[in-house]
């Protein structure tokens, strides 16, 4: 959810840090609404999650994955939000009120990560069929397991995460994910002898001294450390994408702190340094930050889920099947608009124009339809899809399903 296909250059509104190590500067474009924290993708990005996608004009290059534009029931303190391109952050005109009734105003400061904070954390870049996404993660395991948001892998063909505190960059195999609360998991190939984060063993309470610590601006590197405060507990969101989709994210913590476009998976520490959460969206604005983060003991439980592999209505396990063909937007119906070289779709001579009418006999109406039906199965499953051509006349074919990207 937070992914916009990324641009590394710069936005031109620049503040200073409050004095610290290694003062950090944040540059962004634009005024915007609550953002996931990592970066947007487009409509035809987003579709290849779902191993069909609606045809769309291509992202612009790469984009930071800045999760959501939220908004909280009641609204964001009497003011409308407007999500705006291409970090998708959230501007207002006045200072936040808190749910304690408490207005604060705060500052945007930001410093570079200190090696203690840098320890567990990851920076991770995905690859999306259009673009690219940034965001960050925390190690689980000195074997290289990882649990970031779903939305900074959400579209990815292939994932590359970066250990901070040691420099080197791994590839990354995802395992699973929680879309609905938005945790997922991914396994480092050959990695061994990762130091892991420091999970708290206490939750976070109100007015807790916090810092927020992620790949802020996704530009790698050196991570940014942000001190805040706990300004509420069990919060409730609703969440909206770039592309118009929304969800409800609950029992957040809430933090005033300077929390923006690829934080998303990074870390909440305490006072002594453990993860009591784990960032996923922010409001921003010129001078208002309010961030919310999963608390970490959930992160924990829904990642324990996955590596069992115990899928559930909101856990999947792994890759989904995948078809290999890209849907119109035009049509209701699902209309071939291109079909990927060597996928399955061309391998049985599906082609742009046709309409696929039925998988393993059911018949097939919609985009939607055919994606739910193709996302159920998995890679090297067997399939025996149906499609009729543009001139109408009608095949059929057995055909082995490869590996989407990241649904």
């Amino acid at each position: 959810m937070e992914m916009t296909a990324v641009e590394t250059t710069e936005p031109s509104q620049e503040f200073q840090p409050q004095p610290g190590p290694e003062p950090r500067t944040r540059r962004y474009r634009g005024r915007a609404t609550v953002a996931a924290l990592g970066l947007l993708a487009s409509s035809a990005v987003v579709g290849s999650v779902y191993a069909v996608h609606h045809h769309g004009p291509p992202p612009t290059s790469s984009a930071q994955r800045s999760p959501y534009v939220a908004e909280q029931a009641g609204g964001w303190g009497g003011y409308s939000t407007q999500q705006l391109q291409p970090y998708s952050r959230q501007y207002s005109d006045q200072p936040y009120t808190g749910q304690q009734g408490t207005t604060t105003t705060a500052a945007e400061t930001a410093s570079d990560a200190s090696s203690s904070q840098s320890v567990g954390i990851v920076e991770i870049t995905s690859t999306l069929a259009n673009g690219a996404a940034k965001g960050t993660g925390l190690v689980l395991s000195a074997d290289g397991t990882i649990v970031t948001n779903h939305h900074v892998v959400a579209g990815a063909t292939s994932i590359k995460v970066t250990v901070v505190s040691t420099g080197k960059t791994y590839t990354a195999t995802f395992l699973g994910a929680d879309a609905t609360h938005d945790v997922a998991v991914l396994k480092l190939q050959g990695a061994s002898g990762l130091t892991p984060a420091s999970f708290a063993s206490s939750a976070a309470a109100v007015g807790d001294a916090v810092t927020a610590v992620g790949d802020a601006g996704g530009d790698g590197g050196s991570l940014t450390a942000s001190p805040g405060t706990v300004t509420g507990v069990d919060q409730s969101i609703t969440v909206q994408d770039d592309n118009g989709g929304s969800s409800r994210l609950s029992g957040l913590i809430e933090l005033h702190a300077y929390v923006v476009p690829g934080d998303s998976g990074g870390a909440v520490l305490n006072k002594s340094g453990d993860v009591v959460g784990m960032n996923v969206a922010a409001s921003s604005g010129s001078r208002d930050v309010t961030g919310y983060a999963i608390p970490i003991a959930q992160v924990r439980s829904i990642a324990a889920q996955i590596i069992a592999g115990n899928a559930s209505a909101d856990v999947k396990i792994g890759y989904s099947g995948y078809l290999g063909v890209e849907l119109s937007a035009a049509s209701n119906e699902p209309v071939v608009a291109g079909v990927e070289s060597g996928g399955a779709a061309a391998d049985a001579g599906i082609k742009a124009g046709d309409t696929i009418t039925r998988v393993n006999g059911v018949a097939v109406t919609s985009a939607e339809q055919l994606h739910d039906l193709i996302a159920a199965k998995s890679p090297g499953d067997r399939v025996y899809v149906s499609w009729k051509t543009s001139a109408g006349v009608s095949h059929s074919a057995t055909v082995t399903l490869g590996s989407g990207p990241v649904a």
